[in-house]
């Protein structure tokens, strides 16, 4: 079969075979399918989508086009999380040591941030000394050992996915939902957890902008994982406004320190217990939410759970003190309070201006080659729903360099404050299964 008549095919809105996708695929690997016929098929999968046995077969096609993680010789359960990605997320740095302290085996492989929505490895490099990158064979013996690993992925980790990816990202073929979810799933089944747990996050701050794009993201990659032998399950959350108080990367570090030390914001905490109640439960740890939810608690009360954050930092070669004195993070040069203009309530926060507005003070990185300074960012003192007076400080920016009046206007913009209380907001939608 020519590749054309395959492009031809999705072009007549026809689903592809199972074997078409895998020529395809190690076609796009080995090189024998030129870069323009496979972006004529993505566009042609953008424009009339994919079905999800489709979207299954796609996923396992890039497992296959690499390395796979064998994870069987570590007892217990292997668990394992992605969250698609917002403005202050830093769930990974608690929940990993909160799930492992009661006994669950995380390996977690994690990216870097490109944009606004940041990477758990630039996170964890703020941390002095910390190394994200181990061999296999290390990654597998600190997980047996201390029950958790937060590791970069390896580059032979579905070379599909990345060679895809780039051509989608000078395409305009990066939204459609088989694609987003058959990329996701790849790399979380090569990984070889037994269980699967997906924060999908919407509306502003999110890729996905709204709750109906949420569900169905979720949805088609529970059915890949599930078909594939995977006890996947998701939480749908509201991106609205950034998660916590922090953006940037040890501001977050330093939050996560907080949360897991029982003394968190309420909005991050919530969502990490939450979300570690459903991994307790996966795991069959627990065999209810109330159960798992006291379980937690005393982790998180007695010092177990930051305690086995310290025990990724010692292993993973990072200065365990700079846990305990948070002086010893890379620190900005200045902070300046930006007072608000108005007295009211805080109605709604463009989270994604505050993810770009960070990146432009060094907190991101707006192409892969740039540098990151981990010590500049944001701090909120007001979120959604909060009060302020005229003079009040909104946040406080950590910075090196000057700012520019347009960037603080842009930045005083992102908050709306109005005289009625706005109502009040779940952040987690729904807990979907299925």
């Amino acid at each position: 079969m020519r590749f054309v008549d395959i492009i031809e095919k999705k072009k007549q809105k026809k689903s592809l075979s199972k074997e078409e996708i895998k020529i395809w695929i190690q076609g796009l690997v080995e090189g024998s399918i030129p870069d323009y016929q496979s972006s004529a098929l993505l566009m042609a999968i953008v424009l009339n989508g994919m079905t999800q046995e489709e979207t299954t077969n796609l996923a396992e096609a890039m497992v296959l086009s690499g390395e796979q993680i064998d994870l069987s010789n570590i007892s217990g359960v292997k668990v394992d999380k992605h969250s698609t990605g917002g403005v202050g997320d830093k769930t990974t740095l608690v929940l990993g040591p909160l799930v492992a302290s009661c006994g669950l085996k995380v390996a977690k492989m994690s990216g870097r941030g490109l944009g606004h929505t940041g990477g758990t490895l630039d996170k964890l490099e703020s941390i002095p000394g910390f190394d994200c990158f181990l061999t296999t064979e290390n990654f597998v013996r600190q997980v047996e050992k201390i029950g958790i690993a937060l590791v970069g992925q390896t580059a032979d980790l579905v070379p599909a996915d990345k060679k895809l990816y780039a051509l989608r990202d000078v395409t305009a073929t990066v939204e459609s939902i088989p694609l987003i979810a058959s990329s996701i799933m790849s790399k979380k089944l090569a990984f070889g957890s037994d269980t699967i747990l997906l924060d999908v996050k919407f509306g502003e701050g999110a890729f996905m902008k709204t709750i109906e794009e949420g569900k169905e993201l979720a949805s088609s990659m529970i059915k890949i994982g599930k078909s594939l032998g995977r006890d996947t399950r998701a939480i749908l959350t509201e991106m609205d406004q950034p998660l916590g108080n922090t953006i940037g990367n040890a501001l977050e570090v330093i939050e996560a320190i907080e949360t897991l030390q029982g003394k968190g914001p309420e909005d991050f905490t919530e969502l990490c217990i939450a979300s570690a109640e459903l991994m307790l439960l996966q795991g069959k740890i627990v065999s209810t939410k109330e159960e798992a939810r006291e379980m937690l608690w005393k982790k998180i009360d007695s010092g177990e759970a930051f305690e086995k954050f310290c025990e990724v930092v010692r292993e993973q070669k990072g200065d365990v003190q700079a846990l305990h004195d948070i002086s010893l993070f890379p620190q900005a040069k200045n902070r300046t309070e930006l007072k608000s203009q108005k007295t009211g309530y805080v109605v709604k926060i463009h989270s994604q201006n505050l993810g770009f507005l960070s990146m432009e003070i060094g907190a991101g990185r707006e192409k892969k080659e740039d540098d990151i300074n981990p010590a500049v960012g944001l701090k909120l003192h007001k979120k959604y729903g909060d009060f302020v007076e005229v003079g009040e400080s909104l946040c406080a920016i950590y910075h090196d360099n000057p700012l520019e009046e347009n960037w603080k206007t842009r930045l005083l913009e992102s908050f709306e404050i109005q005289e009625g209380k706005p109502k009040k907001k779940n952040m987690i939608e729904a807990i979907i299964e299925e």
